[in-house]
């Protein structure tokens, strides 16, 4: 059993069930042909990007991990996709993903070395197959049996979702209530999927 506690941030929430029919789309064909473009940030730029991460995922400053991720001389890449999005790049790895609606949000792979760095969901094994497809998650599959709100946040809110009897997150997204009202409502879609495992940014490793 794992403690309920409130976490803030400044970007997006989930909500909890099986699934959506409104699927995430936004890398599900992503590959090389989808870049529209990409440039060598300023070093101010970074700055800006690496003072807005901070804040956001504060876990990151806490346990000495930002310096190290992303070193205040980097050489960072910024490379824009269709909708908006942007990938921040480091050696050819993409660290974080932005959407028009502004914030960052981790990849996967730099998840998965870091599962602490964001409020944490599990949904139960019945919203797997749904969650590794893409679409967002209704507020069911985050409140039975087997699903659990380790963190509690609020709407609007960055989270890492995770699943029964599996080890690491298998999609990133943003809770569209509070976790309070998911639990309190439970219906309707809790949480917004961005990106999943297997998705083409998971498929591609380097950039």
């Amino acid at each position: 059993v794992f403690e309920t506690r409130r976490r803030g941030t400044d970007i997006r929430r989930i909500d909890n069930s099986m699934a959506s029919a409104n699927q995430s789309q936004l890398f599900k064909t992503f590959g090389k042909q989808k870049i529209g473009g990409h440039s060598q940030l300023k070093h101010s730029v970074q700055r800006s990007i690496r003072a807005q991460i901070a804040e956001q995922y504060p876990w990151l400053v806490d346990n000495d991990v930002l310096d190290a991720l992303l070193p205040k001389k980097a050489d960072l890449t910024l490379i824009k996709l269709p909708e908006h999005v942007q990938l921040l790049v480091q050696d050819g790895e993409a660290l974080f993903f932005s959407t028009r609606d502004g914030g960052w949000f981790p990849a996967l792979r730099l998840l998965h070395k870091y599962p602490l760095m964001m409020p944490r969901l599990r949904v139960d094994k019945g919203a797997i197959k749904f969650v590794m497809s893409g679409a967002n998650i209704m507020c069911p599959g985050l409140t039975s049996e087997g699903a659990t709100i380790h963190d509690a946040v609020d709407k609007e809110t960055p989270v890492a979702i995770f699943a029964e009897g599996k080890e690491h997150a298998v999609a990133v997204g943003f809770t569209t209530m509070s976790t309070d009202d998911m639990v309190a409502l439970n219906k309707g879609i809790g949480v917004d999927v961005l990106h999943v495992l297997n998705d083409g940014l998971w498929k591609m490793a380097s950039i």
